[in-house]
């Protein structure tokens, strides 16, 4: 019986080794991420193209998707409910961030996903001087497996050249995140802000970018500027695989960005 009772201790001391050996080798997952701003689907041609705009969205193999300047029901793009086709088109969840009240409909940010989409919110941004409406859709996706949720935000910020609306922004978007401190979060969009500026020096004190070096997305014919970006925290969970600007240059008056990344175990805090 003693004999058999140490085997035993044996068989459950190697069973806790293995399920710690097996949590702390768990593969990371690739997340595939774009942002495109798409200009209500009104290309540089001057047509309004939806199928052009969800092709080029498959063309990457997505699994989020933050959208820009896109229309619900609104009589300039034929009272067409965008984010519903292009939904439809690329096979993803949808959710719809309303800002602005338009020609009978919504002008706002969508967001496209390959993951369930648990919750989502959409939060207005602080306005100053009469602006247009921004706003910032935070939602939480299910991760495959036992790998808990993300937290992922689009926005579209502020264009004037007085950087005082976007850097309240820029706090406001941090108060949200500091909500969500427990999960890895993304934040991609259009932030209407150059790498050097005061915008972005405000988003990196807490925020990392998924490129280290300008990846001009405007103007779109022949791109000179950044002013899309995909940012990720805590910096210790990711790593990057890949980004890119893509190549299309008529869809829209911007070029797109895309970032995989890879998300480390909750173990690599």
């Amino acid at each position: 019986m003693k004999r058999l009772s140490h085997w035993l201790r044996g068989l459950m001391c190697l069973g806790v080794l293995v399920l710690s050996r097996t949590a702390w080798t768990e593969e990371p997952l690739r997340i595939r991420i774009l942002c495109y701003n798409i200009h209500h689907a009104e290309g540089v041609d001057r047509k309004l193209d939806l199928n052009r705009i969800g092709n080029l969205i498959k063309t990457v193999n997505p699994d989020v998707v933050a959208l820009q300047e896109v229309d619900q029901n609104v009589r300039r793009t034929r009272g067409v409910n965008q984010p519903e086709v292009l939904s439809k088109i690329t096979g993803l969840d949808v959710v719809f961030g309303k800002n602005i009240p338009l020609q009978g409909g919504h002008y706002g940010n969508v967001l496209l996903s390959r993951f369930e989409i648990q919750h989502f919110k959409n939060h207005s941004l602080p306005n100053f001087d009469q602006g247009e409406q921004r706003g910032v859709i935070e939602a939480t996706l299910k991760l495959p497996g036992d790998r808990g949720e993300l937290c992922f935000m689009a926005t579209h910020l502020d264009h004037r050249r007085d950087e005082k609306e976007r850097l309240a922004s820029v706090t406001a978007i941090r108060k949200i995140a500091q909500t969500k401190m427990a999960q890895p979060t993304v934040l991609a969009g259009d932030l209407n802000a150059t790498p050097d500026s005061a915008t972005l020096m405000r988003f990196f004190e807490t925020w990392t970018s998924a490129n280290q070096d300008p990846r001009p997305t405007v103007p779109v014919t022949q791109p000179e500027r950044q002013i899309d970006y995909i940012l990720f925290r805590p910096q210790a969970r990711w790593r990057v695989v890949e980004v890119k600007v893509l190549e299309e240059a008529v869809a829209s008056d911007h070029r797109a960005i895309f970032a995989e990344l890879e998300l480390g175990p909750s173990g690599n805090k």
